[in-house]
């Protein structure tokens, strides 16, 4: 009995090293992305080789662990569409397809989900800082940023959202928005004119672009990774993380 308590308390331990582990490595990852857009492959590497040490750590058998390889398979397959259409740079698609091996598929979902609002919220935010300004266009430029800053808001709260699994707004806060939302054909008539004013304002932010924006996915990636590792670490090292 001694003995398997000790086990279970070393291979405990041996856990959160390699959450700490993992954290650290995301961290870095998110800086070298920022500094020079680029994540470097023995940062991967290392990512990857640390699975199988957390696999047995946690106590994962041989279907579960081949499970965890398919999902990064399939995870490499998906990026790799988005690397061709030039979505995603190639450390991006290695961080990600590495990662799928450290996720049980709920958790990686979470970060999917978190990582594409964040990385989309950032590609507005920096293209408003990209747009090329014509003086005669100030009225079209102030509608833009305001569009943008909608959208980031809209994000930041579905991010909010998606990390906690609560909703962003509490039910008293949503019955007072609601209340004084108009409904029947004024609301169907209010969606369609907010519909038209964020596409129009979202085509003069692209159409005034300066040149391509480099996104720092690596960064939405980490990000994404690292709130829901954070969970994981909250909630016991095998609650979020294979």
């Amino acid at each position: 009995m001694g003995i398997k308590i000790s086990e279970m308390l070393l291979g405990t331990l041996i856990s959160y090293a390699l959450l700490a582990a993992l954290a650290t490595a995301l961290l870095v990852a998110a800086v070298t992305d920022l500094r020079r857009r680029e994540i470097d492959n023995w940062l991967n590497a290392a990512i990857a080789l640390g699975a199988p040490l957390y696999w047995l750590a946690a106590g994962l058998d041989w279907v579960a662990m081949g499970f965890q390889v398919a999902l990064a398979l399939v995870t490499f397959l998906a990026a790799c569409i988005l690397f061709a259409l030039r979505q995603m740079g190639g450390g991006d698609v290695k961080l990600l397809t590495v990662l799928a091996l450290r996720f049980v598929p709920g958790s990686f979902a979470q970060v999917i989900v978190i990582m594409a609002v964040i990385g989309g919220a950032a590609s507005i935010g920096m293209a408003v800082f990209n747009m090329r300004r014509v003086p005669t266009e100030t009225l079209r430029n102030a509608l833009s940023t305001a569009v943008a800053a909608l959208w980031v808001t809209v994000a930041c709260l579905l991010v909010y959202g998606a990390a906690t699994g609560r909703p962003a707004l509490d039910p008293a806060s949503a019955r007072v928005i609601t209340g004084v939302l108009p409904v029947g054909w004024q609301l169907a008539l209010l969606s369609i004119v907010l519909l038209a004013v964020c596409t129009l304002g979202m085509r003069h932010i692209f159409r005034r672009q300066r040149g391509a924006i480099p996104i720092p996915y690596g960064v939405a990636i980490s990000a994404a990774a690292l709130w829901v590792l954070g969970q994981t670490i909250l909630t016991g090292p095998a609650a979020g993380v294979a």
